[in-house]
């Protein structure tokens, strides 16, 4: 969530709302706003006065491969400064003689500043500092000498960066100045990668709910069509995609950081589909081409049928990601490697079928190059099982782009990345709502990003849904989505909407909803059966002592609050109201168990693996 959610239109009138010390305090202590998030724009200068001695050398030559930890040493400082970075660029090439000079341009990334800004964002920066040895001079070199003594010694440290295939050239800067005011001591020769069309990042996600086929995407720097290999001898030709600037929203003559400094090509989106395949059951799927090379074998599993008798799930909110190395970047979900982490070990003892994202997913938010860091993050497990998604704010929200709220939350995205990376099976364009089913279970899956108000497409879409389920079938029915319907957590810009709830809450008692799932507040929060504001009934301590909602007589939907799994957590107030049963801040997932008469949850710790809360609903 960001403070701007409710005020970028009305700052655009009076700037006076970004001046506050109210909107300030915010983002230092809600936003994490770092000083290097407020890097755009700042002119590549060269720093004052001559330093003959400087050298900046890197533990590799080019080309690099598509995965890999670059050193990068700097040698001949004379005098070692705390303010002294370095900085990765990606395209290498960029000009900077065209930057506007006016703030106007910049309010909506939090830059408050009138200085000339660099047309061009770093993909990430580290701080010479890093190295314990930087500041105190302990790797010194001797560059003059008087008879025996030296008169000259030069300073020098190592950072290491954790780089992916981007596809275009990179280049590593230093800095001095700070992120505040930077200028230009150093910067390498461009590097290439070895195959900017290498076939990559590879993730599933299901097209139906037979389980009998599978859709494939990943990415590449080649756009013809490359294929799909699995099973015995099957293969698929892939459907390519891509966007491009144009592609991006912009408010007026402002343009998103999606379209301007924040831009990084996308490269294409391959998507292929495996077919005959069978439900719950193993294969293994390469993709690539011989032009430009495969990727390696994976084993996955498909998802059990609709109406078969058991589904396991993983289920979270608020994910993005968080560098590998010691970087600052754009923007930092601290839990998100713990979580992913923990979703490996326990995809490696457990029998999991699928995984659903429900907003919030790269928190990319116009810069470009973090949705590919985030899909390597997540890769070794969505290339594995079936990953769904559902849209967030940070995804969707623009001003005049036909969000409900009118904020610049996705940066200028405005859902297109995500639709691109993500193709869930959704109606048409623009409208990513579906529905799904596994197992013993019907996922109904919305946007909170679109208009949800009675006669609007989407709560159409949503009554005839939930009034399609068979539960014979699928006896539990389960609706997921972004932004929650309750929650303890008070904050400057509300994180429920009441004209959510009151629009679209009915439905879910009307059609016996079992569970609600949203994300967006960045916790863990689980109510008891609730409807408009009140409890209809309270579970009662089952097997174990585990808490236990009884569906053989219906009342009401139980709320989950699951947008733990990586964006800074929000902590709970003293005061709670008495629908709240259960609440931990803290870094974890969601795992789900469902048979045909019993539906299991619990919350997963990601650090210990430690089960935090657990409960059941019976029918």
């Amino acid at each position: 969530m960001d403070l701007w959610k409710l005020l970028f239109l009305s700052s655009l009138l009076s700037s006076l709302v970004f001046a506050s010390p109210l909107y300030h305090d915010y983002l230092k202590h809600h936003e994490g706003v770092s000083k290097f998030r407020l890097i755009n724009r700042r002119s590549l200068i060269d720093c004052p006065g001559n330093n003959p001695y400087i050298s900046m050398n890197v533990s590799t030559t080019s080309p690099l491969p598509n995965e890999s930890f670059i050193t990068v040493t700097v040698d001949g400082i004379l005098h070692p400064d705390k303010l002294q970075w370095i900085a990765m660029i990606s395209p290498s090439n960029v000009s900077v003689s065209g930057c506007p000079l006016s703030s106007f341009n910049y309010i909506q990334t939090g830059d408050l500043s009138r200085l000339p800004l660099l047309c061009h964002y770093p993909v990430k920066a580290q701080f010479l500092s890093k190295d314990p040895l930087y500041l105190n001079c302990t790797k010194k070199t001797c560059q003059k000498k008087l008879g025996n003594d030296c008169i000259i010694h030069t300073c020098g440290g190592s950072v290491n960066f954790h780089v992916i295939n981007i596809r275009t050239e990179i280049e590593f800067v230093l800095f001095s100045g700070g992120f505040e005011a930077p200028c230009v001591l150093k910067r390498t020769s461009p590097i290439r990668f070895a195959n900017p069309s290498a076939p990559l990042y590879g993730h599933l996600s299901s097209i139906d709910s037979s389980g009998t086929s599978m859709r494939l995407t990943w990415v590449s720097g080649d756009k013809r069509p490359q294929q799909v290999q699995y099973g015995d001898g099957k293969s698929s030709p892939s459907v390519v995609t891509t966007f491009t600037k144009e592609d991006m929203c912009s408010f007026g003559q402002v343009q998103s950081p999606a379209q301007d400094f924040g831009w990084h090509d996308p490269g294409y989106i391959h998507s292929a589909i495996m077919t005959g395949l069978q439900p719950s059951s193993s294969y293994s799927y390469r993709y690539g081409s011989d032009l430009v090379g495969w990727s390696n074998m994976t084993q996955f599993k498909t998802p059990p049928a609709s109406g078969s008798d058991e589904l396991r799930f993983i289920v979270y909110g608020d994910m993005g990601k968080a560098p590998l190395d010691p970087s600052v970047e754009h923007y930092i979900q601290p839990g998100s490697i713990s979580v992913t982490s923990a979703i490996n070990k326990v995809l490696a003892v457990n029998n999991i079928d699928s995984v659903f994202h429900i907003g919030d997913i790269s928190y990319a938010t116009g810069f470009l190059a973090q949705w590919e860091y985030f899909l390597d993050l997540i890769e070794p497990f969505a290339s594995r099982i079936s990953y769904m998604t559902a849209i967030g704010n940070h995804e969707r929200d623009y001003a005049k782009s036909g969000s409900v709220y009118q904020t610049p939350d996705s940066g200028g995205e405005c859902g297109v990345p995500y639709e691109a990376y993500f193709q869930m099976p959704i109606p048409r364009k623009d409208e990513p709502w579906y529905s799904i089913e596994k197992g013993p279970v019907h996922f109904t899956v919305i946007s909170t990003e679109h208009s949800w108000s009675p006669n609007s497409t989407q709560y159409k879409w949503i009554e005839a849904d939930l009034q399609s389920v068979n539960r014979t079938r699928t006896p539990w029915l389960i609706f997921a989505g972004h932004r929650p319907m309750y929650s303890s957590v008070h904050s400057l810009i509300p994180s429920v909407d009441n004209k959510f709830r009151e629009s679209v809450e009915p439905l879910l008692l009307k059609y016996k909803v079992d569970l609600v799932l949203f994300g967006h507040v960045h916790n863990y929060e689980r109510t008891c059966a609730i409807h408009q504001d009140q409890c209809k009934s309270v579970p009662r301590k089952g097997k174990g002592g585990i808490d236990t909602y009884n569906n053989s007589n219906y009342t009401a939907p139980v709320h989950v609050i699951v947008g733990m799994a990586g964006f800074s957590l929000d902590k709970f107030p003293s005061n709670v109201k008495g629908w709240s049963l259960a609440r931990y801040a803290e870094f974890g997932f969601a795992r789900a168990s469902a048979t045909r008469n019993n539906l299991q949850f619990e919350l997963v710790n990601s650090t210990t693996l430690e089960v935090r809360d657990k409960f059941r609903i019976t029918k």
